[in-house]
């Protein structure tokens, strides 16, 4: 008796080279039953000897002699974050590489406006490079694609941000929230390590005003020791002055301390009523995400797509400008109304699958995309 082999019609999974895997937004564009494209593990970062556990970057993906030698090897390289410290000529070799090895380029377009960067110049040039080559582009909200449409002509696929928070530290902080009573209306103000994007000393004054007017309503700032240590390497002394000033008359709380574990910063944001953002200048924001998982309203300024991501208590702060009645007028609403601007685990959940589903449609559309192209060149 002669048996017949059944083929197997499962198709197989892409192989993609992801820069970095290791950061939590691409972690969450798997799906979590871990099927899904098979992302390549970040390898040790370049130049780096004994890098902390999960350190990414620099990205040692992003070298040209990487590419060569595993090029063949992927079906997609995609581009998310790492190469802030890379000249336009260095992304121009990679793009190279990646040619000679006919590997796909698929960018996700994360900041039109790096939010590191006091001028736009630098950042422009690379995506002057890698918004022209990428076989695909993916960006996080409408406005980001109709700006991306307007500079070069290219049409972004539009993927919503996943969840930043774990689903199950998502339920415990939304129960804990739902019997919390008898506590003040809690402001935050975070500056991190003073990013360029920040300004902190134009939104201050507007804050502790408007918090000391509210009934039962507290200010917390909090800052990383680099900002307030005057040893510290992002010390800014004006900006001290200004907060030790506003603590010593008991108008604001402030805490310092070195970099949050992920499990201290959802600890902390869950604490808060409120996040302020100070930000004149960027695009999307994982903080804005992180609050938003946890039930945290977002104070969101007026530049960026932030308001384009999920829904935020809006007030006018970018480049051109800073009107504080729209930022008092955002707190005194958020206290007055409490407004639930979160999501939830169940919208989480199924927004995370749709996010899987659209990139795994993506990588596919590629894979045949260059089967045809590579057809063509050997008839």
């Amino acid at each position: 008796m002669t048996s017949l082999a059944v083929p197997d019609t499962t198709p197989r999974r892409v192989v993609v080279a992801s820069v970095p895997a290791g950061h939590v937004y691409v972690r969450h564009l798997a799906p979590e039953s871990g099927d899904g494209p098979v992302r390549l593990v970040d390898p040790p970062p370049l130049g780096v000897r004994r890098a902390p556990s999960g350190q990414w970057w620099p990205p040692a993906m992003l070298d040209p002699g990487w590419v060569d030698t595993h090029g063949h090897g992927l079906d997609v390289f995609h581009l998310h974050f790492g190469f802030d410290a890379l000249a336009s000529r260095d992304l121009e070799r990679i793009v190279a590489a990646l040619r000679r090895t006919a590997t796909p380029l698929v960018y996700t377009v994360h900041d039109l406006r790096n939010p590191h960067h006091p001028d736009r110049a630098a950042h422009d040039a690379l995506l002057d490079v890698l918004v022209p080559a990428a076989d695909a582009l993916v960006t996080l909200t409408p406005g980001a694609a109709d700006e991306i449409a307007r500079r070069w002509g290219r049409d972004a696929l539009v993927v919503p941000h996943p969840h930043v928070v774990p689903f199950d530290t998502m339920r415990e902080v939304r129960e804990a929230r739902d019997v919390r009573a008898d506590r003040p209306f809690r402001v935050g103000l975070h500056l991190k390590s003073l990013r360029a994007s920040m300004d902190p000393v134009a939104v201050l004054p507007t804050l502790v005003d408007t918090v000391a007017d509210l009934p039962d309503a507290v200010l917390q700032v909090n800052a990383h020791r680099d900002v307030l240590d005057p040893a510290g390497a992002r010390h800014d002394a004006g900006l001290a002055r200004l907060l030790r000033g506003y603590l010593d008359a008991g108008r604001l709380e402030l805490e310092v301390h070195d970099y949050l574990s992920d499990a201290a910063l959802f600890s902390y944001l869950a604490r808060l009523d409120v996040s302020v953002l100070p930000y004149r200048f960027g695009t999307h924001s994982g903080w804005l995400e992180t609050c938003r998982d946890l039930g945290t309203t977002v104070v969101a300024p007026s530049c960026g797509y932030y308001a384009d991501q999920g829904p935020v208590l809006g007030y006018r702060l970018d480049e051109d400008g800073y009107d504080p009645a729209t930022l008092a007028a955002a707190v005194r609403r958020a206290h007055a109304e409490r407004p639930d601007l979160g999501t939830t685990v169940a919208d989480r959940r199924r927004q995370r699958q749709d996010v899987a589903d659209a990139h795994d449609r993506l990588y596919r559309s590629l894979l045949s995309t260059t089967a045809d192209t590579t057809t063509a060149g050997r008839a």
